[in-house]
């Protein structure tokens, strides 16, 4: 394979660590704070998580720890969606493993968590991992969505360790990838084995964060990228004049990604659908506001703009939120009837007269592609696709339908012509930015410490992320700490809480200072291609999401 000139340099980079980290593997050594509690539901996390639940949250620091040299058989899985930094991770993990002890393997399972339940692996060598230092996608051993949760699977993946004389797994993946390596953090312990299994957080949504876990790993890079991408949109529309670009961005449960890239594009209008359920905003009411601002900039002679709409908009609009709950529990309910149903009418017709009035009535008005879409194949964790559900192009129909009718009304008398455009793959495996690429090696080497100080059922944390790599701070956090119980596939389930966007945080207050702005008078901002050469205020930059959060923007 022929390397481009951008992938021979990144493999020369050497991505930085915290200074706890950096120096002699026998001098990094662990402290823990006060016992913790889950985020809620404390009684019913607790039960389900006898041996794992309230554990201390840890932090590495200079001393003495001779210890962490033993030497270590460890299993690494990558779960769920692609995030750039994931190979970095890995060897963040590899390298530690090795440093410590050279004699330490690392074994890499094959297409996520399947490779575990199947014991499809292979053995980690330097030359194996040197291919894909610092580069994107998760081809260095693939991913997958199984979830571990049958009896037959989690004695599967402890065959799997014992054969392999595992002393640790390590899961990279999401809120439910993660509530899935506690529940066998908890199911190791129970068989009466030492067996540990230690998460890292990704998700490119943003959406698995808190005060210890500032920012999921992938965030970063995606959003630069969609901004990049965004940016040149704008400078079409404000060059050609002609056109308004509905753009859906990734962000299936939480609006991170359209805040951010609101922030780094400033775009007319971004939809962040925190605020449309705060509201209790319709669809029709959304509709109408986006009509109106196409109006008051067509008065003053701009038929063009920008409008950002979260992917999971759909899902927050009060009456196709309640729509939506309904048709999961229901078709998770009815899953066997529902898929000998061979075509749409017969599909519709069961699921309408399952239906309550109010929903009933909400989806029969829902044009037929998007009522074919709501009704799809749900995800692994029985949820809708709302990938699949073109809410751009719905929007772009109802506003031009609305356009129409204030036009035979002579309210507006300019023009409306729409394009729609979904940027979601395009970032998932792009090349890691220095902070992405620094942040998920930083979250490897932690992993290896969590595991090399005996520790299970934690999630490997750097915080103070907002600063230098200099000042960040290395440790990890039990994973029963964000949890709280979900109903799942009609059942209570315990399940780490996704982070959305706070109305009363710095990064929404910012939006809303400017958006009447932005809305009405042409502002764009034009971020550019992700930098990884020159001055660290071009290219080793957080998101404006962190250094608002931490009160570093300047």
């Amino acid at each position: 394979m022929e390397l481009s000139p951008l992938q021979i340099a990144r493999y020369g980079y050497v991505p930085k660590l915290p200074p706890a980290l950096s120096g002699d593997i026998g001098q990094i050594a662990l402290t823990f704070g006060e016992a913790t509690e889950s985020l809620a539901d404390q009684q019913a996390v607790k039960a389900l998580f006898s041996h794992t639940y309230g554990k201390p949250i840890a932090t590495f620091g200079v001393g003495s720890n001779e210890g962490v040299k033993k030497e270590l058989r460890v299993g690494v899985i990558l779960s769920g969606g692609q995030a750039p930094g994931g190979h970095n991770v890995i060897t963040g993990l590899y390298d530690g493993l090795k440093k410590a002890n050279p004699n330490s393997l690392l074994f890499g399972f094959l297409g996520g968590p399947s490779g575990l339940i199947d014991d499809k692996a292979v053995e980690f060598t330097d030359s194996y991992i040197d291919e894909f230092r610092n580069t994107g996608g998760f081809d260095i051993i693939g991913s997958g969505r199984t979830k571990i949760e049958t009896d037959e699977q989690f004695a599967a993946v402890l065959q799997t360790a014992i054969k392999r004389r595992l002393n640790a797994v390590v899961v990279i993946g999401g809120d439910d990838s993660n509530t899935n390596a506690a529940l066998l953090a908890e199911y190791f312990i129970a068989q009466g084995t030492d067996i540990q299994v230690i998460g890292v957080p990704k998700t490119i949504d943003g959406d698995l964060k808190n005060e210890y876990i500032e920012t999921s790993f992938g965030f970063d890079t995606a959003c630069k990228t969609y901004a990049e991408l965004i940016g040149n949109i704008c400078r079409d529309a404000n060059s050609a004049k002609k056109y308004w670009h509905f753009i859906k961005l990734m962000g299936r449960s939480a609006s991170h990604i359209a805040l951010e890239c609101a922030l780094q594009t400033r775009p007319n209008i971004a939809i962040i659908s925190e605020e449309v359920e705060a509201k209790k905003q319709s669809l029709s009411e959304i509709v109408e506001t986006i009509a109106n601002l196409v109006k008051a900039r067509s008065e003053q002679g701009e038929q063009f703009g920008i409008a950002l709409i979260p992917e999971g908009l759909i899902e927050f609009i009060p009456e196709m939120k309640i729509l939506i709950a309904e048709l999961n529990d229901l078709l998770a309910h009815h899953e066997q009837e529902f898929a000998e149903l061979k075509n749409f009418e017969a599909q519709y017709a069961f699921v309408h007269g399952k239906l309550t009035n109010s929903s009933a009535q909400v989806f029969a008005s829902l044009p037929q592609g998007i009522r074919a879409q709501l009704m799809a194949d749900r995800d692994p964790h029985g949820n809708v696709q709302v990938s699949l559900i073109d809410t751009e192009k719905l929007l772009i129909q109802m506003v031009g339908e609305k356009l129409s009718q204030m036009r035979s009304q002579g309210s507006f008398k300019g023009k409306f012509s729409g394009l729609a455009h979904f940027f979601g793959y395009e970032g998932r495996c792009a090349f890691p930015s220095n902070f992405d690429a620094d942040y998920c090696y930083s979250l490897g080497f932690t992993a290896f410490l969590l595991i090399a100080n005996g520790l299970t059922g934690y999630l490997s944390s750097v915080r103070n992320m907002a600063q230098p790599s200099q000042d960040w701070i290395a440790g990890g956090i039990p994973l029963t700490m964000m949890m709280n119980m979900e109903k799942r596939h009609g059942k209570d389930k315990p399940v780490i809480k996704k982070a959305l966007v706070e109305l009363d945080g710095a990064p929404f207050r910012e939006l809303v200072k400017n958006r009447e702005t932005w809305a009405v008078k042409t502002s764009f901002r034009f971020p550019g291609a992700i930098q990884y050469y020159g001055p660290t205020e071009v290219c080793d930059q957080p998101t404006l999401t962190l250094a608002l959060e931490q009160g570093t923007k300047k």
